[in-house]
């Protein structure tokens, strides 16, 4: 079991992008590797549970490309979107934060252990505001949800309808100053329309390839981003909420 640490926004070695926002948490528990070159290039990929195959092949085919460009992938651990982000990021060697809506030794939702282990055994990291065994509640997804926005450069949204949680964090992203990008979708799917309405409104630039959001962090595509040695461990989403939200949170 990894063992649990905590930095406090006092302390030098707390993420530097996060502590500039106005609600950024006192203090954040986490497990796995803290280092400070996870945090360099941030980029939030986020977007619904129920995610179509459209919507995971292009999740998917982005974020190997991106992580594999050295762009750490930040994300919200629920299934769907999240969960196909973190996995793409580690399938190509890259590095991803999940961000937990629950006390930092819990994991919510509890079927996708193995993909928690699997980001703690490849060098990347949990993190949570809350500590302990502290239940999801309604109210700690969006909460979550600012300290993804917060960490990060920009935000990625690659599929989400108009009451996904998503949109939460690009809401959050704005106000935070970070770029935001959409991924067009069917005008048929209804899990297309927060994402196309995103790129409508002007909001959001719209994303057809992985360049679109490299380009954002001055890197190439084909660039080589050198290796990095992993120190040793030992040193959302609003669519859960009644109204505003649309599932119950699974625990």
């Amino acid at each position: 079991m990894s063992m649990t640490h905590s930095v406090s926004i006092e302390d030098d070695t707390y993420p530097v992008r996060l502590s500039k926002v106005g609600d950024a948490p006192g203090k954040l528990y986490y497990k796995g590797s803290y280092r400070p070159q996870l945090f360099e290039k941030c980029l939030a990929v986020v977007g619904t549970r129920r995610m179509t195959r459209y919507g995971e092949r292009v999740t998917r085919d982005l974020v190997k490309e991106i992580a594999g460009a050295g762009v750490t992938i930040v994300s919200g651990f629920m299934y769907g979107v999240d969960a196909a982000a973190h996995a793409a990021a580690l399938e190509v060697g890259g590095r991803t934060i999940a961000v937990m809506p629950c006390g930092i030794e819990m994991i919510h939702p509890h079927f996708q252990r193995d993909l928690y282990y699997e980001i703690l055994r490849r060098g990347g990291l949990v993190m949570s505001e809350y500590g302990g065994m502290f239940p999801a509640k309604v109210w700690t997804y969006p909460q979550r949800n600012r300290i993804v926005a917060g960490l990060s450069q920009a935000v990625l949204v690659t599929e989400g309808d108009e009451r996904s949680g998503s949109l939460i964090t690009a809401r959050f992203g704005e106000k935070y100053g970070r770029r935001l990008f959409a991924v067009p979708g069917p005008v048929t799917s209804p899990v297309s329309r927060g994402t196309l309405e995103l790129i409508k409104s002007g909001r959001a630039e719209m994303v057809t390839e992985a360049g679109d959001v490299l380009k954002h962090y001055e890197i190439r595509i084909g660039e080589e981003v050198g290796g990095e040695s992993v120190p040793d461990d030992n040193g959302g989403e609003t669519e859960e909420a009644a109204g505003l939200f649309d599932e119950a949170a699974v625990l």
